[in-house]
């Protein structure tokens, strides 16, 4: 089992890069405001220290870090700095404000306004040739892109700065150099993560975390410990996770960070409900979004809302967990919160499940899988598809590159090496045609077989002895004026035939169609034993058998066998009974099971009779379910089971079948 949870704890990379909502032009407006009121207050001191800034003019980060440090979020003072670095031609010290104020920008989420800065600030450090600085923006970019479900580009920055910065011998690197390299080995780290690769992103960020023990770097320490409980709570264990998260809880306290000892303590929380330990979940999870709330991160306070509601729903206050649930799931919509608006419905379905209102339910979990499904799409299509064009584009440029040494380096055998290039690449489409009408008539192939076995499966489903014996049995009701009967049994044939007839145009069917399918022909067949069989279906709790996928028409051919050699020749009660369970994960098993005179006697009784009945529908479902595994990770399998009473006598058969659905 692996335990999810939303990824909005030091990262919030499901933010909508161009939507505009209401709280960004609020806060944005206000910052803005603030800077406009103060642009013409800059201190004296603030003018003195940009002076003697200038007038050292230092070109690395932490030097000049030293002199702005306490003022790099007063977006009006980064803004005098930068005025001041065009007038006095210190390229340097522009380059640290603009992406000071890219930081600003990206915390308030203007991921626009804020890619802009950093963009300019890596534009300048190429042109002045700072390796630290190029390095540093190339980093915030990364950042930004992470944010905005950019994958591909996020990581093609995170790696290009931690490239660039590891051309520079260990012993000569600066401080500031040594952080962007943990910055980068964390960015990938994050990116591997949103990927699920969480083994990839532990060693990353344990990397980082090493490098930020060397610096004596808490707030480094902090971050990597949070990203890897994170890691560990996804993969559901749970105590490596807590530890990790404490560990990370005594270093934000240590620096006295508010967002970090609200995300720690949220997380810890979100651990201690997986452990049933309630009490101190909901104490952790109150103080911390009232804490939340000064702080005015909606996303956290989103996250926290949508975890208390969760933790309410586990102790059974309903009341309190719809109330906590819908606050969140507005908040989450209005700031377009995808990750947080998909966990949200999640367990307001759950809520509305356990209040026995199913319809609620079921729009909520509608709801819930749609966002989820747009999460996981928008990072999985975008990172795949970019991956292989960058796979596409580097070939080429590799290709290019070896052809250009081959023209400088061997110009005397130029021809010759056409030719010989000529007459492989013949060799190769040769090959290649060959190896591709190969694979066409095996493709072919497949495809004919599988649609001979759908044929001979809808022959074997319409049949004419069944189709004949069903309209005869129907027609005494007719004969015996028993008109309700004829009737209605006259309309469960025909939606036997109709549904038959649409499952066999489909490869594959929801279960719940072919449940249906299999009442209707075990009624039809009843009418036939007098209504003496007894069937049953059972589905166990939590299996959905509308998104369960099976071939159409599987399950006929085993009752069929069933109520033909198992139950026509046994005297008395006949049962037979359909189970859907659980089976392990990415299996579901069917179960049918009857209680007739069993196999060794059925073969028995099968050898007296004059007209044998072949049973070959079981042989092609058999290949059917074959053909159907090659599309998943697993493979089906079918038992026969024997069963025995307290005298060891036969009595009845229990097929099962383990279906994959992964």
């Amino acid at each position: 089992m692996v335990l999810k949870r939303s990824k909005n704890h030091w990262t919030f990379p499901y933010l909508k890069f161009s939507f505009v909502f209401r709280g960004y032009f609020l806060l944005s407006w206000t910052i803005l405001s603030f800077n406009l009121i103060q642009s013409q207050k800059v201190p004296d001191q603030f003018k003195n220290k940009v002076n003697e800034l200038i007038s050292k003019a230092p070109k690395t980060y932490e030097e000049i870090d030293g002199f702005l440090r306490s003022s790099r979020k007063d977006t009006s003072l980064m803004r005098y700095t930068i005025k001041e670095s065009i007038e006095h031609d210190y390229i340097d010290g522009r380059i640290y404000a603009l992406n000071q104020l890219g930081r600003v920008y990206r915390d308030i989420s203007n991921y626009p306004k804020a890619l802009e800065l950093f963009q300019e600030a890596l534009k300048l450090s190429i042109e002045t040739d700072n390796l630290e600085f190029r390095i540093y923006s190339l980093n915030m970019i990364s950042v930004v892109y992470r944010r905005t479900e950019a994958i591909k580009s996020a990581l093609d920055y995170s790696q290009e700065a931690l490239e660039l910065a590891e051309t520079v011998e260990p012993e000569n690197r600066s401080k500031g150099l040594k952080r962007s390299i943990n910055v980068s080995l964390n960015s990938i780290g994050n990116i591997y993560q949103l990927l699920e690769q969480y083994d990839l992103a532990i060693d990353k960020f344990k990397e980082s975390m090493k490098l930020e023990e060397e610096l004596d770097n808490p707030l480094g320490l902090a971050i990597n410990y949070q990203n890897v409980g994170e890691c560990y709570e996804a993969q559901a264990k749970l105590e490596p996770a807590l530890e990790s998260f404490q560990k990370s809880l005594s270093y934000n306290r240590e620096i006295n960070s508010e967002k970090g000892k609200i995300i720690c303590n949220y997380s810890i929380a979100h651990v201690y409900v997986h452990l049933k330990r309630m009490d101190e979940a909901l104490t952790l999870l109150t103080s911390s979004l009232e804490r939340a709330k000064v702080l005015g991160d909606q996303e956290i306070i989103a996250s926290i809302l949508n975890n208390l509601g969760w933790a309410n729903l586990n102790v059974g206050d309903y009341t309190k967990a719809e109330s906590y649930l819908q606050e969140g799931l507005n908040i989450a919509k209005s700031y377009n919160f995808p990750s947080e608006i998909a966990e949200a419905n999640k367990f307001l379905s759950e809520l509305w499940m356990k209040k026995n209102d199913f319809k609620k339910a079921m729009d909520f979990y509608k709801e819930s899988k749609k966002y989820e499904e747009q999460v996981t799409n928008n990072l999985n299509v975008r990172y795949v598809n970019d991956m292989i064009l960058r796979y596409e584009a580097e070939k080429q440029i590799d290709q290019l590159k070896t052809l250009e040494e081959e023209v400088k380096n061997q110009a005397i055998t130029l021809r010759k090496n056409k030719t010989i290039l000529l007459v492989t690449f013949i060799a190769l489409a040769l090959v290649g045609g060959i190896l591709y009408i190969l694979y066409r008539q095996y493709q072919l192939s497949s495809e004919k077989k599988l649609l001979t076995l759908e044929q001979t499966m809808l022959r074997s489903q319409m049949n004419p002895h069944f189709l004949f014996n069903s309209l005869n049995s129907i027609k005494l009701y007719i004969i015996n004026n028993e008109k309700k009967n004829a009737v209605h049994y006259l309309n469960k044939f025909s939606k036997l035939v109709r549904k038959i007839l649409e499952a066999s145009s489909q490869r594959e069917i929801p279960l719940s169609e072919e449940l249906e399918t299999v009442e209707l022909y075990m009624n039809i067949e009843n009418i036939r034993f007098s209504n003496e069989i007894v069937f049953k279906i059972n589905i166990e709790d939590g299996i959905d058998v509308h998104n369960v996928k099976i071939p159409s028409l599987i399950l006929q051919p085993f009752l069929e066998n069933a109520l033909w050699h198992g139950l026509s020749s046994k005297e008395g009660e006949k049962n037979i009974t359909l189970d859907v369970l659980k089976g392990p994960e990415g299996f579901i098993k069917i179960a049918i099971t009857d209680d007739g005179v069993g196999r060794d006697a059925a073969e028995k009784i099968k050898e007296r009779k004059v007209l044998k009945r072949k049973s070959v529908g079981i042989d092609i479902t058999k290949e059917r379910l074959a053909n159907f595994s090659k599309d998943y990770q697993n493979s089906f399998h079918v038992e026969i089971i024997d069963i025995y009473d307290e005298h060891n006598q036969p009595s009845g058969t229990k097929i099962m079948l383990h279906i994959p659905t992964i």
